[in-house]
């Protein structure tokens, strides 16, 4: 629990809240597209378990570009 109390928070902060916004940004525009590559309900798991990382590949590679 000491570590925890060592860590610098304010260098962490800044990337915690970009990935926050990123994943609720992915969220709402998953939830208003109407065509996605792959089913809609995978690409939610992906981008609420994988954090940062499926927020980033759902905006690459789930996007169906038209």
């Amino acid at each position: 629990m000491e570590e925890l109390a060592n860590i610098n928070w304010a260098l962490f902060a800044p990337i915690i809240v970009i990935q926050l916004i990123l994943q609720v940004v992915a969220l709402i525009d998953l939830l208003r597209i109407h065509a996605t590559n792959g089913p809609k309900w995978l690409w939610l798991v992906i981008i609420v378990v994988s954090g940062l990382f499926g927020s980033i590949a759902y905006f690459i590679v789930g996007r169906r570009q038209v």
